[in-house]
């Protein structure tokens, strides 16, 4: 017989939206049930770049500088290698924040922390091990969730059900909420390739026909993310890591002398891009977020902010209703998709565009040569500031409205 646990709200998934929506809801006193289906957070290929506009967030919760003492670089400044060229693309150095850079952190260092904090409120559950498997029903309402653990069949009785469980959400295929795929010309292939002292700092970005590759400095290694044509990583496995080795050497030819630490495909991780985005976030009882409502290109490492900022909205929005008894209107539930449907939106239509005009030719072999806007921020340092905007706060940031109960432990 499944084991029953009843909360006021459950969220599905220990990612980044999940984590900070739990934490959120749980600092204003709320009783909510995170379930991760994995027994840690450790996934050595995830998005490791924490915006500006995430560590606002953590500043206006008091919790920046603990969370800076994590191990992570600063990028205070984006550009990238086009062709034998160097473009500087974003300047973070000016934004009103409190932390005026991009923070390279481990994805697992970010989840530990906020879990951390979380567990101090006494209202705050995250089951590890948990895998939601499916929903509970009652009529058109949705209850909670089934999920298996490691001690058997788990329900989760729940007013109010937020999938925060990615980009193959099984919560959004049992709700039968519709998908717009928007599609994407490529898939990544994540990897880890040793530094060097003699190497450049930063790396972020470099782009030759036929091949890109982004570098994030990890002090000891590279971790790189080497974009291919979407669907071919069959037909590069079928001529050998050597076409692989010869692959990156091509783009970064300060990494030549080390390809062949990729010994196996076994150290190579095909994420397969997906852009697309719910045409409906909720149905009565249930709330999708985060890569559940909206999977994001990885042009401008967006998607975790993106993330946190649709948790935030739905703490801010969501708090007070879910302090008073009763369903949460599905009125409610729509607002949140009403505040954070635009930004999505815009930030989808700009990973489009430069999917459709820049990403898609080059890998398709075309010429590289420098686009006239690339140019004018070439000539004029101020106009940096507008794509560090852009890909540092993103449109319309949240900020946190939502109570602190101040029920939090020691």
């Amino acid at each position: 017989m499944a084991e029953t646990v009843t909360a006021r709200c459950c969220v599905t998934g220990g990612g980044p939206a999940g984590v900070m929506t739990g934490f959120l809801l749980a600092r204003a006193g709320i009783d909510v049930v995170v379930l991760e289906k994995h027994a840690d957070f450790f996934r050595d290929f995830r998005g490791d770049t924490i915006h500006p506009s995430t560590m606002q967030v953590m500043d206006e919760l008091g919790l920046l500088a603990a969370f800076l003492e994590r191990p992570h670089q600063q990028l205070r400044q984006l550009g990238g290698v086009l062709g034998d060229t160097y473009v500087a693309i974003a300047d973070f150095t000016h934004l009103p924040t409190a932390a005026k850079f991009v923070a390279l952190m481990p994805q697992w260092h970010f989840l530990d922390f906020l879990s951390e904090e979380a567990r101090r409120y006494p209202t705050f559950r995250l089951m590890m091990q948990a895998e939601v498997t499916d929903l509970l029903v009652d009529g058109d309402r949705v209850a909670g969730v089934r999920a298996t653990t490691t001690d058997g069949e788990l329900e989760v009785r729940a007013d109010l059900t937020i999938g925060a469980d990615g980009r193959h959400s099984v919560v959004r295929e049992r709700a039968g909420l519709e998908v717009a795929e928007l599609g994407a010309p490529m898939d990544v292939l994540w990897m880890r390739i040793p530094r060097r002292t003699t190497d450049p700092e930063d790396a972020f970005g470099r782009i030759v026909a036929g091949h890109m590759m982004i570098l994030l400095n990890r002090d000891d290694y590279w971790q790189c993310a080497f974009l291919i044509r979407a669907g071919s990583f069959d037909a590069l496995k079928a001529k050998g890591l050597s076409a692989l080795h010869a692959a990156i050497a091509a783009t970064t030819p300060f990494l030549a002398d080390r390809v062949e630490t990729i010994a196996s495909w076994d150290q190579v991780k095909l994420l397969t891009v997906k852009v697309d985005r719910l045409k409906t976030w909720h149905r009565p009882g249930l709330l999708c977020i985060g890569d559940a409502a909206h999977a994001m290109s990885p042009i401008g490492g967006v998607g975790i902010n993106l993330a946190i900022q649709d948790a935030v909205a739905t703490a801010n929005i969501l708090s007070g209703p879910l302090l008073q008894q009763g369903p949460v209107p599905e009125e409610t539930l729509r607002s949140v998709r009403k505040r954070r449907e635009w930004p999505t939106r815009a930030t989808q239509r700009l990973q489009i565009f430069m999917q459709d005009h820049f990403i898609d030719r080059v890998l398709k072999g075309a010429a590289v040569s420098l686009p006239w806007p690339l140019k004018l921020l070439g000539h004029f340092p101020m106009l940096r500031r507008i794509p560090a905007r852009i890909v540092g706060l993103g449109f319309r940031p949240e900020h946190v409205h939502s109570p602190d109960t101040g029920g939090a432990g020691p």
